[in-house]
């Protein structure tokens, strides 16, 4: 016997909310992987470009210059969701997972859904390199 058509429907609707179930519990991947290292990372002043900023690859930290000779420390994970925040543009720091933006000079949220700031991290200038940390 053939399945009803409302048996169908269930059972493809059942598979859907699967998916997204998975797709929005995804969002914390970000903050739980094993390519994070979470002490303190380093980097040249050189590649943190004035009025912008840079996501420093396997490191749990972001650091930006918003003015010449200025530079501000941010924890990567996003507070509304523990995302890990992936850019710099225009400005602000970018939350690829509900499009949060946060400023490059406090990490104050300047675009929803996040409803808090960025945690500061402490930057320590010596010489031409940066060390970024908790």
């Amino acid at each position: 016997m053939s399945p009803t058509r409302r048996e169908v429907l269930r059972t493809v609707g059942s598979i859907a909310a699967l998916a997204m179930t998975g797709t929005v519990t995804g969002c914390n991947t970000f903050q739980n992987s094993n390519d994070v290292h979470t002490g303190p990372a380093t980097v040249r002043t050189a590649d943190v470009p004035v009025g912008g900023g840079l996501v420093i690859d396997k490191s749990n930290f972001v650091v930006t210059q918003p003015t010449k000779g200025t530079f501000k420390g941010f924890v990567r994970v996003c507070p509304h969701a523990g995302c890990q925040v992936d850019g710099v543009r225009d400005g602000a720091i970018l939350c690829p997972c509900h499009g949060s933006k946060f400023a490059i000079t406090d990490g104050h949220v300047t675009q929803g859904p996040a409803t808090a700031g960025l945690g500061e991290a402490t930057v320590t200038v010596k010489g031409d390199t940066l060390t970024i940390s908790g």
